[in-house]
């Protein structure tokens, strides 16, 4: 019965002339990963692809022999974009089975846990840019620290602050009288609320004028008041706060109004998907990339990305949009951090922290020309002050497979600038 026990035991050694042997009977246990999702919920248009790459990345990490040869427990939790149910999962998550870190989403969710994270000490990679989550100490005095807080890209206020450089630039560029008006657009609500404030900061500083902003639901619906609101006020610049999904809906509206406006999509309001759902009403949008290039880009790092890929696609044939590339460099940027923690004394929440300030100017291994590269200090969460933006193109009807419309340029992303901002101190948190 001992020899029975001892053999079906994950700590069995044997000694070897007074040396300790392994066998095979120990196996590490798995690293325990928190993987957020909303697969259901009103941002579950751009949630699915984001959340898919997460999950292939680790099931290729385990396929490839794991972390530090230790394979990934992935628990992958679809919450549907609802904060009592974040909290609730956080709890187990937090519980006696620890997670080593946490693949996040939402920023009402990432916001409301923040505490909680720092108290646990287990680092969240989320996928809420908003800025109130890049300061540390607290020390910029925007937000409260959020030692525990990591994303890829830069925030929701940084890509408005570079979409507004570029604004300001197109505004003069086209010999516009006068100065140019600028609104926001969004829900009522944590993530489209996150960059206002600095938002419309900018536009004051770089002479736009301010009009009131116009709210619209996260969901899907019928935003022909919004628009003719949108047409009266003659703004020129309007920001989309909402995901895809809802700002669909505005896009049509708007153009079935006649609407002449720039609109500006948030990193999370614009896609593939979404051009090939809104058609013509599309063309035009500028918003941000947080990756180097889009899906089939010439980047040595395509080549790993196409492998992640073939986990739920194994024939290589579906067309991954940019939130999919997105949830990838943060799953290997994540895995990077766990790898550093399990090297230098375990994966455990407070040594991943540590793992997120090891290098400069990341780029995960094998996703090079893909994945931007990111620096992360005990000081500054900021991983990148680089906004790379993107002009949606659409040449033809959209009714055919994803894949071929890109494939014959019937849609199309194309670069329109990057802007380096500056890291100020007074933009920490903010």
């Amino acid at each position: 019965m001992i020899m029975k026990a001892l053999l079906s035991s994950a700590a069995f050694a044997v000694t070897l002339g007074g040396m300790s042997v392994v066998t095979p009977a120990m196996a590490q246990t798995p690293i325990p990963l928190g993987n957020l999702v909303d697969y259901s919920g009103p941002t579950s248009d751009v949630g699915t692809p984001y959340g898919q790459g997460i999950v292939d990345t680790y099931a290729w990490i385990n396929k490839s022999g794991g972390i530090n040869k230790t394979k990934v427990n992935l628990d992958t939790v679809d919450y549907g974009y609802q904060v009592p149910r974040a909290i609730a999962q956080y709890k187990k998550w937090s519980g006696a089975d620890k997670v080593a870190a946490i693949l996040g989403w939402g920023t009402a969710d990432t916001e409301a846990l923040t505490g909680f994270l720092a108290e646990d000490k287990i680092p969240d990679i989320s996928a809420s840019y908003a800025a109130a989550l890049s300061d540390p100490t607290g020390a910029g005095g925007k937000a409260k620290p959020a030692p525990y807080n990591f994303f890829y890209g830069p925030s929701y206020s940084d890509a408005v602050r570079g979409m507004l450089t570029w604004a300001a630039d197109d505004w003069k560029a086209k010999g516009k009288p006068g100065k140019p008006k600028f609104v926001h657009m969004g829900a009522n609500h944590p993530y489209p609320n996150a960059p206002k404030a600095a938002g419309e900061a900018m536009a004051a500083e770089l002479g736009f004028e301010l009009l009131p902003p116009i709210v619209f639901a996260l969901t899907p619906g019928d935003y022909s008041a919004q628009c003719l609101t949108l047409k009266s006020s003659g703004a020129n610049y309007a920001y989309l706060g909402n995901t895809a999904g809802s700002n669909i809906s505005v896009l049509n509206a708007c153009k079935a109004a006649g609407v002449d406006v720039q609109f500006l999509g948030n990193v999370w309001g614009m896609d593939e998907n979404a051009a090939k759902a809104a058609g013509a009403a599309a063309n035009g949008v500028v918003f941000p990339l947080r990756t180097a290039v889009a899906w089939g880009g010439d980047a040595p790092g395509m080549k790993t990305l196409m492998e992640i890929s073939k986990m739920s696609d194994a024939a290589g044939t579906v067309y991954r949009p940019v939130h999919y590339i997105a949830g990838v460099c943060s799953a290997l940027y994540t895995r990077e951090a766990v790898e550093w923690a399990a090297k230098n004394g375990g994966a455990t929440g407070e040594n991943v922290k540590k793992g997120f300030y090891q290098k400069k100017d990341w780029v995960p291994a094998g996703m090079e020309g893909v994945c931007n590269p990111s620096t992360f200090t005990e000081k500054d969460h900021r991983g990148t002050l680089k906004v790379d933006l993107y002009r949606m193109k659409i040449t033809g009807a959209t009714d055919a497979p994803l894949n071929d419309l890109v494939k014959n340029g019937a849609i199309k992303l194309e670069k329109v600038k990057t802007i380096d901002l500056p890291r100020k101190a007074e933009w920490l948190g903010w």
